[in-house]
């Protein structure tokens, strides 16, 4: 069977459009990442969505919905404690130790089967359903129309939240809503390279856009065009090749960026050492 004759099955039909769906999402999501420091909540989400993942398998709901639920609460709770959250490594690292293993523990008495687990942990696009794409353009339309209404105010407060602040930017406000926007885009992302790799998909391509470029809506650009080549390079790779789509994934978004790393010293010799973002190093 050939490459185009795949093309035409339904669940590599599904697999590509969710995986754009999902890409276009994760490049613009990711850059605020980015910009706000926020990698680390990202961690958190993607470990509490496979406890809601694996939750849902076990009482019978799609695994999409229970990611849904289980990280929008979290990703609101975050959202509301704020700075008290700083300073609280041990805690917060015991609650994801504790996410996921009551995640194995939802696997356990779900089937005893393995397969599902690892689909969970390292994402399985190709398994992809008619149901979970309806699901994923759903959540992708609200967070896109939601970041196109606040980019602005979202950007000011991403970059210099003390000046956004008093200029009467609601920075704690923002700081929920966008809390929510990851919680659904982690849920989504899980999808295509899993809970453990989920980091290359939402970070990873954003961060090699800062490294080539300051100016944001550039950088925007070029996350989702990185994140996009490398969802579609690594689908045809694995369609091809018969290994898993995340792998691919991973290995492209990592050759970007060790690209961008490398375009960055080169290219801007004297601004190499300079931080990307004012208060941070990517």
């Amino acid at each position: 069977m050939t490459l185009f004759d795949l093309l035409r099955q339904e669940f590599v039909q599904n697999a590509f459009l969710s995986g754009t769906i999902i890409a276009l999402v994760s490049g613009i999501v990711g850059y605020f990442i980015i910009l706000r420091g926020q990698a680390f909540a990202t961690e958190t989400l993607s470990h509490v969505g496979f406890a809601g993942a694996a939750g849902a398998a076990l009482i019978g709901v799609n695994s999409l919905v229970g990611m849904f639920f289980l990280t929008v609460i979290t990703a609101t709770g975050m959202g509301a404690l704020g700075k008290r959250l700083k300073g609280r490594d041990v805690e917060v690292g015991m609650v994801l130790s504790f996410m996921l293993g009551l995640g194995v523990l939802f696997l356990s008495l779900y089937t005893q089967n393995a397969s599902h687990a690892v689909n969970l942990l390292f994402g399985s696009i190709l398994s992809v359903t008619r149901e979970d794409v309806v699901l994923t353009i759903g959540s992708s339309a609200f967070v896109l129309i939601t970041l196109i209404v606040l980019y602005r105010p979202l950007l000011f407060a991403s970059l210099d939240p003390i000046v956004a602040e008093a200029r009467g930017v609601s920075v704690q406000f923002l700081s929920i809503l966008f809390l929510l926007i990851l919680a659904l885009t982690v849920s989504q992302a899980v999808e295509v390279v899993g809970t453990l790799l989920v980091f290359a998909l939402l970070i990873v391509p954003a961060a090699s856009a800062v490294h080539l470029t300051s100016r944001p809506f550039s950088a925007l650009i070029l996350a989702v065009a990185i994140s996009l080549f490398s969802t579609w390079g690594g689908l045809v790779l694995s369609l091809i090749g018969h290994q898993p789509a995340s792998f691919y994934i991973v290995a492209i978004t990592s050759f970007f960026y060790v690209f961008s790393r490398v375009f960055r010293r080169f290219y801007y010799p004297r601004r190499y050492r300079e931080p990307l973002h004012p208060s941070r190093e990517i």
